[in-house]
């Protein structure tokens, strides 16, 4: 199982995970005292839902080679 396949697989699993890390660091934020705790927590989770996006961009993972002349 090739890289880009694992990533393929868990691309819903970081997304679910970044969605709650975010929404938990927004609820931060509504507090006056934990306003830098809670967008940091907040980009961390955007950090964390995008990733498998961020992986393929920078060329970490690259998905397979496809023939140019299907067989």
């Amino acid at each position: 199982m090739t890289a880009y396949e694992v990533l393929e697989m868990s691309r819903f699993a970081f997304n679910i995970l970044g969605l709650i890390v975010c929404l938990i660091g927004l609820t931060l934020v509504k507090y006056r005292r934990r306003k830098v705790l809670g967008g940091s927590v907040a980009v961390l989770g955007f950090l964390i839902a995008a990733s498998p996006m961020l992986l393929q961009l920078f060329g970490l993972v690259s998905p397979p080679a496809t023939p140019i002349i299907p067989q």
